[in-house]
């Protein structure tokens, strides 16, 4: 409830905190109740408080709705699924990154099409990509060096799938996104000037890609040019 710099760390209000996203100036944090909260700086309804205009809030407010389950959050969009298996989302939506087949900024979380979502990964350039309990996976938003995985540089505004099946947990960088799948293989592709994708080349990639070795577990890829990635053994 201030503006204070801290070098050390300070607890925030409140108790039964979960799951945490954070993204630029701001924080998304969902509690073990299923209710969502958000606090720090917000200009394109981020907030959702269905407020115009600059918003900044130095104390946790409440996101409409209840149930929620996973929250991924960067720069201008947010995501969230709730424990039905829908997925919603708000901020800005110039690229198609809300996935309401239009490019209008929404203040107030509105519903992906579809059910049965698991996990979201963000890009911070407006590219999004989703799992489903299915093992599929889908993406939207801004393609302009391939990271909506469709073989081209057309952006979408409603989910599409990408090839392949059994995906199971997927990682948004700057422009480019890595998934494994759950047989243990590494998947990269996007923008890969700085050899981000981990495929031995700089070729940016509109395809997923496939990182030599197997039995890998995580991955963590930074927003500029480097990536992490666990392996069962726990070698890193």
């Amino acid at each position: 409830n201030n503006k204070t710099d801290y070098s050390s760390p300070v607890q925030v209000p409140g108790t039964n905190w979960q799951k945490i996203s954070g993204m630029g100036k701001g924080m998304r944090v969902i509690k073990s109740d299923g209710t969502l909260w958000s606090w720090g700086y917000s200009n394109l309804g981020g907030h959702a408080q269905n407020l115009a205009g600059v918003q900044r809030f130095s104390s946790p407010v409440q996101i409409p709705g209840t149930t929620w389950s996973n929250v991924s959050a960067k720069e201008i969009n947010n995501y969230a699924t709730k424990t039905d298996g829908t997925l919603w989302a708000w901020g800005a939506g110039g690229n198609g990154q809300l996935a309401q087949n239009n490019l209008v900024l929404y203040s107030s979380p509105v519903q992906i099409p579809g059910t049965t979502w698991n996990n979201i990964a963000v890009g911070s350039n407006n590219a999004v990509l989703a799992t489903k309990t299915d093992g599929t996976l889908w993406s939207w938003g801004w393609n302009n060096q391939g990271p909506l995985g469709q073989n081209n540089r057309t952006q979408y505004s409603s989910p599409v799938q990408i090839p392949g099946t059994t995906w199971n947990k997927v990682c948004g960088g700057n422009q480019s996104f890595h998934a494994t799948k759950t047989d243990g293989t590494l998947w990269g592709w996007g923008e890969n000037s700085s050899g981000n994708l981990g495929i031995n080349n700089r070729t940016t990639m509109s395809s997923p890609t496939q990182v030599p070795g197997t039995t890998w577990s995580d991955v963590s890829i930074a927003d500029g040019s480097m990536g992490l990635a666990l392996k069962t053994d726990g070698t890193l």
